[in-house]
């Protein structure tokens, strides 16, 4: 997937207000409409045009492009980053592409997971529910947790600029909650209009990379190193898990990729999920004489070739 520069597309500067970016597709929509351009891109330059007008004209969505940063160019290769847009509050339904929408692969990548909530406008309202992503350390989930979370919601200033306005709530983080769950904060979300309530916030988990762990629903993965000598002969080892270290057998002939199931050791719930033990068969370096003298002796005493197809 291609990196696309939305404020190339319209030919404005990253500093633009909003109204200097909504002139600027004005003019070239009218030049690259395809009823009127007799240009033989106009279609696909027409769409690439709407495409960056639906982006940079929505302070939100703007917000979370420009989070990336200026430092990708148009053409390279792009996968966004993970977590990229936590911590940011959106009114509606998500920073979505709503439906309808005939995007590229770079947009549907950050902006097509969700679809806008429809807006009502009445004396007496209750307020836009606000959602954002949050990244939690997966040991919160085993224990459960309250923390401090700054979210940044976007607004635009009387000079017209995109900026973000800070703001941190305490928040309580469940034993057993998972990723991609959504925590509910009442009355957190957009102010209601007249003596409307507000809405609420709607928190979606995500975990943050972990060195050790990764999570698959209430299941988490770990992987082991082992020596050689601990995978073919055997061993009682310690094993890291998100609750502390556990000493693990290790059956006699275990090959790498092999997973050891610890049951009920994953995500606590009802039930509880599994952790799952992936065993890396790690080599010793040959770095001196005695331990090449070693490789040479395991050489020989093998009739060993881990290229050859197994018979059958």
């Amino acid at each position: 997937m291609k990196f696309k520069d939305y404020y190339e597309t319209l030919g404005v500067p990253r500093t633009s207000t909003q109204d200097e970016v909504k002139h600027a597709y004005r003019k070239l929509a009218r030049k690259y409409h395809p009823d009127v351009s007799k240009d033989d891109n106009a279609e696909a330059r027409f769409k690439e045009i709407g495409e960056a007008y639906a982006v940079l004209k929505d302070p939100e969505k703007r917000a979370a492009y420009d989070q990336m940063g200026s430092q990708w160019k148009t053409g390279q290769d792009f996968q966004p980053p993970p977590g990229w847009d936590a911590g940011f509050e959106f009114s509606g339904g998500d920073f979505g592409a709503g439906p309808g929408g005939d995007h590229s692969d770079f947009f549907e990548a950050l902006f097509g997971r969700h679809a806008r909530a429809a807006q009502h406008a009445h004396m007496h309202a209750r307020g836009e529910d606000h959602h954002a992503k949050v990244l939690i350390d997966l040991i919160d989930a085993y224990r459960g947790a309250q923390r401090g979370i700054t979210l940044r919601l976007p607004v635009v200033d009387p000079q017209g600029h995109v900026t973000t306005q800070e703001r941190t709530l305490e928040v309580r983080i469940p034993k057993g909650i998972r990723a991609g769950q959504h925590l509910r904060l009442n009355g957190q979300g957009g102010p209601g209009l007249g003596k409307g309530m507000a809405g609420d916030l709607y928190l979606e988990i995500a975990f943050k990379p972990d060195p050790h762990f990764r999570a698959d629903g209430r299941n988490v993965y770990v992987d082991l190193p082992l020596a050689p000598w601990e995978a073919a002969l055997g061993a009682s080892v310690t094993t890291p898990t998100p609750d502390g270290p556990v000493q693990l057998t290790i059956p006699p002939g275990s090959v790498a990729g092999r997973q050891l199931r610890m049951k009920g050791r994953g995500i606590p719930g009802a039930p509880p999920g599994d952790l799952y033990v992936v065993l890396n068969i790690a080599l010793p370096p040959a770095d001196n004489d005695a331990a090449k003298e070693a490789y040479r002796t395991m050489a020989k005493a093998f009739d060993f070739n881990p290229r050859q197809t197994p018979k059958g």
